[in-house]
Parts: C-alpha cells; sequence; structure tokens
C-alpha cells in the first residue's frame, strides 16, 4: 500500500511537475511568436507614418512651387512641381499598399486617392492656363479655394493616419511590457511548482531531477532571450520616435528654407519691376512670406513642434519688419511689449500675418510724406485663457487716411487670419492716430 501510495505521489508529482512546465514553455513559445508579430505591426506603422508625412511634405512642395510659377511665370518653379508631384504619386502608393496590408481598403482612402488625384490635376490645370497666357483664369482657379479645400481634406486624413499609426505602436508597446510581465509571473509559479515536485521525489528519480534541472535552465536561457528581445525592441522603438520627431523637425526646416528661398525670388522680381503699384504689391508679398517663414523656424529650432511661443517670434518678426521699412525710407519709431503667450503653430501664423498687415498699414498710411511718430505693438494676457494684440499709432487717423493705389487685398488677408482665430480685428480712433485690437483665445494651446 505504501509503495502504490508513493508511486502515485510520485506520478502526480510528475504529471503536475510536467503539466506546469508544458505551460512555461507553451507561454514563451507564444509570446516570442506574439513578440515578432508586434515588431512587424510596428514598422508598418513607423513606414504608414513616414509615407504619410512624406506624401503632405510631397504636396506642400508641389504647392509652394505652382504657386511662385503662377506669381512670377518663371519656369524654374516647374522642375520642383514635376519632382514633387512624381514623389507625390509614389508615396500616396505606398501609403494606400500599407494601408491595405494592415486591413481592407476604405473608402477613406479612395477617397484620399481622389482628392490627391484632383489636387494635382488642378495645379496641372491653373499651369497650362499660366503657360497659355491666361493669368486671370489661373489666378481665378487660385481664388476659388478649391484648392486650399482638398489640400485641407488631404491633411485631415494624413493627420488622421499618423496619429492612428502613433496610437497604434504605443498600444504595441505596452503590450510588449504586459507579456514580459506575464512571463515573468508564469515562469515564477512554473518554477516554483517545479521545485515542489522535485523536492517530493528527489529521493526515488534522481535521474528525472537532472532532467527537471536541464529543462529549468533552458526555460531560464529562453527568459533571457526574451528579455534582450523586448530591451532590444524597446530601444528601437525609442529610436523610432526620435527619427519621428527628427523628420518632422526637418520638413519645418526644408519649409523654412523653400519660403526664404520664395521671398529671395520675389525680393529680386521685384528690383525688376518698374512699376511702383507692382513693386510695393511685391514687397508686402514678401514681407508675409517672411512672417510665415519666421514661424518654421522657430519650430525646428524649438524642442516643441505644436506650438509657438508668441513673444520670442513677434519680437524677431517685428524687429525684421521695423528694418525693412526703414530701409523703404519710412521714418517711423517701432517698439513694442510683448507678454509670454503660447499658441498652437497654424493659429501663430495666422496672427503673424495679421500683425505683419496692421504694422506695415501702419507706416505707410499713418505718416504722409516727411512725417514721423511712434507705432507701438503690444502683446497681452487676458484673463479666462485670453489675449490681445494691440497696433496703435499717432499718426493722421481713420478719417485722414487715404490709400493711394491700394488694392484692398491687405484688409482682406486681415479678415480671412482674424476668421481663422475665430475672432475680428477692432478699430478704435485715438487723438491722435488709430489703434488695432485683435483679442483671441488661448485655452487651447495648454
Amino acid at each position: 500500500m505504501a509503495s502504490n501510495r508513493l508511486a502515485f505521489a510520485v506520478a502526480g508529482g510528475l504529471v503536475i511537475g510536467f503539466l506546469a512546465l508544458i505551460a512555461m514553455v507553451g507561454m514563451t513559445v507564444w509570446l516570442g511568436e506574439r513578440s515578432n508579430t508586434v515588431f512587424q505591426e510596428t514598422a508598418l506603422q513607423r513606414d504608414t507614418r513616414i509615407a504619410a508625412v512624406e506624401l503632405r511634405d510631397a504636396l506642400r512642395t508641389a504647392e509652394s512651387s505652382q504657386r511662385g510659377y503662377l506669381l512670377t511665370g518663371n519656369e524654374i518653379y516647374l522642375a520642383p512641381f514635376d519632382t514633387a508631384k512624381s514623389r507625390a504619386g509614389q508615396q500616396l502608393s505606398d501609403l494606400a499598399r500599407f494601408v491595405i496590408a494592415e486591413s481592407e481598403p476604405t473608402p477613406l482612402m479612395s477617397r484620399l486617392r481622389e482628392a490627391v488625384d484632383e489636387k494635382l490635376g488642378e495645379m496641372d490645370q491653373s499651369i497650362a492656363l499660366k503657360r497659355a497666357g491666361s493669368d486671370v483664369d489661373a489666378l481665378s482657379m487660385i481664388r476659388s479655394n478649391r484648392g486650399k479645400a482638398l489640400m485641407d481634406e488631404i491633411n485631415v486624413y494624413l493627420y488622421g493616419a499618423m496619429l492612428d499609426a502613433d496610437e497604434k505602436s504605443t498600444l504595441f508597446e505596452i503590450e510588449q511590457k504586459k507579456n514580459a510581465a506575464m512571463l515573468r509571473w508564469v515562469s515564477t509559479v512554473a518554477a516554483f511548482v517545479i521545485v515542489l515536485v522535485v523536492a517530493a521525489v528527489a529521493f526515488t528519480v534522481y535521474r528525472n531531477r537532472q532532467e527537471i534541472a536541464q529543462a529549468r535552465d533552458e526555460v531560464r536561457a529562453v527568459n533571457l532571450t526574451l528579455e534582450e528581445r523586448v530591451e532590444r525592441r524597446t530601444q528601437e522603438l525609442a529610436l523610432a520616435r526620435e527619427r519621428a520627431e527628427l523628420l518632422l523637425s526637418e520638413v519645418n526646416h526644408r519649409v523654412a528654407n523653400s519660403l526664404q528661398l520664395v521671398s529671395a525670388l520675389v525680393h529680386m522680381q521685384s528690383k525688376t519691376v518698374t512699376d511702383e503699384s507692382a513693386k510695393g504689391a511685391l514687397k508686402e508679398t514678401e514681407t508675409r512670406i517672411q512672417a510665415i517663414s519666421q514661424i518654421h523656424k522657430s519650430l525646428y529650432t524649438s524642442r516643441d513642434v505644436t506650438s509657438v511661443a508668441l513673444d520670442d517670434y513677434l519680437g524677431v518678426m517685428l524687429e525684421n519688419l521695423g528694418v525693412a521699412m526703414r530701409n523703404d525710407g519710412h521714418t517711423a519709431r517701432l517698439t513694442s511689449m510683448l507678454d509670454p503667450v503660447i499658441l498652437p503653430t497654424d493659429e501663430s501664423i495666422s496672427l503673424g500675418v495679421v500683425a505683419t498687415e496692421l504694422v506695415t498699414n501702419a507706416f505707410k498710411y499713418a505718416y504722409p510724406a516727411g512725417q514721423s511718430g511712434d507705432i507701438h505693438v503690444m502683446l497681452r494676457k487676458l484673463p479666462e485663457g485670453r489675449a490681445e494684440l494691440v497696433v496703435q499709432d499717432d499718426g493722421i487717423g481713420l478719417g485722414a487716411a487715404v490709400h493711394p493705389g491700394g488694392t484692398g487685398l491687405g484688409s482682406k488677408i486681415i479678415s480671412a487670419m482674424a476668421a481663422a482665430l475665430k475672432t475680428n480685428v477692432e478699430y478704435v480712433s485715438r487723438t491722435p492716430g488709430t489703434a488695432a485690437r485683435l483679442v483671441f483665445s488661448t485655452a487651447h494651446a495648454l
């Protein structure tokens, strides 16, 4: 009887130990396979994000080249336009391939392809009209805002694709950590069971104890290998994030350089124009481009690529604008008082353009020829997550100001940019002079 009980106890212990060992090895194999799957899925998400960023960059480059050609008629813009259009097609194909590899094709992907094709077709058509001498028709297509609407729609999809890729990459990283923790828990429990079984049957099954010890060593080796793979993958994910941030910084750098090139070309073009009204229009265009370029400069020199410190940005922009106006013969003095205010990138661009237009108007129209005065720019924080921008002068005032040869484009730009900020510009008569005031929200920048 004792022998039978001992045999049953040994057999039961061996069965339990065997099942624990099988569970641990099975879990290890499954986690290894899952780790490889997660690695492939993460690589797919990284490629999807890169394709989306490259597609957006190519479309912006093509659009910038198209606008440059339409504004100047210079054929030099067509070479980068054709290159960007070809690159956009390739990146769109890559993005579609990555999306299909992850899941079934979606209506959004089909609509993205249609929007990109329509956007490229619209740019080709405007260039063809410009080449045919139909400048009015070409500019009419631009003013229709159809191209902007298409680009906004494309940006919405691409941003969603990039956000989805980032979220999935984060989820995969979390899953890896959970799998590693699960493996450690299973290994601990299984090892404890095995130790108890070995202690119970060691006096009769010495050879079995050796085999179990060997199996335990093998499992430990597998555990070490898995932990090394998890650590290596974690490092790769961190490197991928750093590369993504570097890529976005590089995109801002390239956009800033491109805008600087466009500004230089506009400046060169203004030197060859004899018509004073045309020369003035080109100068205003150059100033607007510089205001937008300064945003992208601040982005690629900052660690935060989603928001802009308005006091730093406006300070540099106003300094450059004051120098440009003095070089043009204006004698008014430009001063500023800027509180530290943070605003998202897109809204900062709108605010910068408004500030540029208001200061330029004050220089040009508040002081007739031979007169001088003071132009003061204030950026102040207000309660309840708001701020205000005030541009005031001590010139001749609204009632006496005249705009010889003006096209009204500056006023339209100010209204459009203020509308983008969900506000409007209020003009107040002073004694003497005029003040322009714009109140905007900063709550969403927190």
